[in-house]
């Protein structure tokens, strides 16, 4: 590689995780002296791949082993059989992928990936690395080890790579400039609106403003709202001091009509505690009535001087795209702290935080204790970081996705949600809440409080009414069949012929969380919908009612002959909840089932699984 040939680095990521990798990648290259060139995969043209003599290349896997929206055209091109078997011959490469443990299809993205490329002929650098979230450190405690070997394979290759050589202990005490510039404006320059009350279109604007200065890259994704929400309904579901606070949510549309299908997904940006806002403004010295215009030094696309050259109150700014009291803040966070802090001894924390030997100890300090931004500020009284570095260093405020559980046939111009609102003790016994959960239950419909939403297709199709199905749904995992179930209700209520349906629900105790009882044990009386008469049915596993613990699994088995029936007549497996053991366990249990009932061997069985789901037939969506 030539001097002046930068390093690519190309990521893929869903919620800003390998981003943040990829510009450690390339700010630990450019520490050694060679220059970098960081893109999204859908910013470069696939075609030039072959042109590239290295490339790295970072990428999340999402869901149940889905590609990132940003690598979706990218994929698809390196797919295309016309591409030979030496069409990378001359390309060496490395895949770093991040995923999570927990679920199923573990960094799928990256393994196919990797396999992919070395079938086009490329060449890999180093073995291909798996950041996991279940490790201690996260993704970090592979990609410390990882990059430590990359860059010492490159440098034993060719010195020229870098420049400054392999040993960069000396130059980490340099701080790169900030990528964000941010200008200031006094009320009278800005043109308010006249009125005392934000209307929804000046609230759509803010956040399709916002979120466009927050953006160092042209976004993937819609800013613009599809609709604003208001709730009109609060209701817990679960009996009261149980233990869990589960709700079902009902909202109405205040603006554009609300379209969905059954199985989608509705995602919600939720609303910061006004004191914790007001405690970081104040913390960081901010004037909470400026007005800002926040622009990323590489921005290249059109919406550079249209959009973000309008100006936005600094206090709202922070309110739409700043995750302050809820997001714990990244390694690099602390490492530029620590150029900002006047006491010495915080420096030296800090600097040890930042390091590779201080990892473990700021996992225990951070990410176990899920410390927020706010909290470290505060546990760092002399550190006085300019803005511009925290608008580029903290994380974004995300909006937050849940299956909806209601259909919009049934209920037109709602949309419904069964959410269990999160809370937890961290080790050193500190309460720890759910952003969006815990804001959403301190709603009261009586007040007219706007909520941005989009909606989109999760990994749930909806179903066509002739099509027999198989629901498990333990949990909040039975939200989307809800919708499913009521919507069939409608269908035969309007003489449209459809399938049956079996539901497999599971719970703690039947007194406690047995989640919309009365609406499933309506829909399964005779002739109804789940009924058995139908071909269908309803079973339940309470976990806890008993002394030895039964689970949806269990009660799957228990009915192997109508779940084989329903297989065999062409039915949809769909799977819905926690990601932990019950996605594998329910597929183990499929397993047996078609094993036995349909007298075949283990290994016939999971390969006849295998083409259902590649026939569109087994559907998982899980959640952490």
């Amino acid at each position: 590689m030539e001097k002046t040939q930068p390093l690519l680095i190309l990521y893929a990521t869903e919620t800003g995780n390998a981003l943040d990798a990829a510009e450690r990648l390339g700010r630990e290259a450019e520490r050694r002296g060679c220059p970098v060139l960081i893109l999204s995969m859908d910013e470069f043209d696939p075609n030039s791949l072959p042109c590239e003599k290295f490339v790295i290349f970072v990428v999340s896997t999402t869901g149940q082993g889905d590609t990132p929206h940003s690598m979706k055209a990218f994929w698809t091109f390196l797919l295309q059989r016309s591409l030979g078997q030496q069409w990378l011959e001359k390309t060496r490469y490395a895949v770093f992928g991040l995923g999570d443990s927990g679920y199923q299809k573990y960094n799928f993205v990256a393994k196919k990936l990797d396999k992919r490329l070395a079938d086009l002929g490329g060449t890999a650098i180093i073995e291909r690395g798996l950041g996991d979230d279940q490790h201690p450190s996260g993704y970090e405690g592979a990609l410390d080890p990882w990059l430590s070997s990359l860059w010492t394979i490159l440098y034993n290759e060719n010195p020229v790579f870098f420049p400054k050589g392999l040993d960069i202990s000396v130059d980490i005490k340099m701080l790169y400039p900030h990528t964000v510039d941010v200008t200031y404006l006094d009320s009278h320059e800005v043109y308010l609106h006249p009125s005392a009350q934000i209307d929804l279109k000046s609230f759509e604007k803010e956040i399709v403003n916002s979120q466009s200065m927050l953006s160092s890259k042209k976004s993937s994704y819609k800013s613009k709202p599809d609709c604003f929400l208001k709730m009109v309904k609060n209701h817990l579901i679960s009996r009261p001091d149980c233990g869990k606070d589960v709700r079902h949510f009902e909202f109405e549309s205040l603006s554009s009509t609300i379209n969905y299908e059954v199985g989608d997904v509705v995602e919600i940006l939720p609303g910061q505690n006004p004191k914790a806002i007001d405690a970081f403004i104040k913390r960081c010295n901010l004037n909470p009535e400026s007005f800002i215009i926040v622009k990323h030094r590489n921005r290249t696309d059109s919406l550079k001087d249209s959009v973000t050259s309008v100006p936005i109150n600094l206090k709202r700014f922070i309110e739409l795209t700043m995750d302050i009291a809820s997001a714990s803040p990244r390694r690099y966070f602390f490492e530029v702290m620590s150029f900002f802090a006047g006491a010495q001894h915080e420096k030296e924390r800090l600097e040890y935080f930042a390091s590779p030997e201080g990892r473990d100890d700021l996992y225990e300090y951070n990410q176990k204790e899920r410390r927020t931004v706010l909290e470290v500020l505060e546990d760092f009284p002399s550190v006085d970081m300019p803005f511009e570095w925290l608008v580029q260093l903290i994380p974004p405020l995300k909006t937050r996705a849940f299956s909806i559980s209601s259909s919009v046939l049934v209920h037109p111009n709602q949309v419904h949600l069964t959410v269990s609102i999160v809370s937890w003790t961290t080790p050193f016994k500190r309460k720890r809440t759910g952003l969006c959960s815990n804001w959403l239950a301190s709603l009261d419909p009586n007040q007219r409080i706007c909520i941005p939403a989009w909606f989109h297709k999760g990994s749930l199709p909806a179903p066509e009414p002739m099509l027999p199905l198989i629901l498990i749904g333990p949990g909040t995992g039975c939200a989307p069949f809800r919708g499913f179930v009521e919507e069939r209700a409608l269908m035969e209520n309007q003489s449209i012929p459809t399938s049956p349906i079996l539901f497999f629900f599971g719970c703690r105790n039947k007194q406690n969380d047995f989640l919309y009882q009365d609406f499933w044990d309506f829909h399964s009386q005779k002739g109804k919908v789940l009924s058995e008469e139908r071909g269908g049915g309803l079973y339940v596993a309470f976990s806890r009612d008993q002394p030895q613990k039964v689970y949806v699994q269990h009660k799957m088995r228990e009915q192997s002959a109508k779940v084989w029936d329903l297989l065999s007549k062409g039915a949809a497996v769909y799977v819905a909840g926690s990601s932990n053991n019950m996605p594998a366990d329910v597929l183990a249990a499929f397993e047996d089932i078609v094993a036995e009932e349909g007298g075949v061997s283990r290994e016939a069985a999971v390969r006849w699984l295998r083409m259902l789901e590649k026939g569109g037939k087994y559907h998982v969506e899980a959640w952490a």
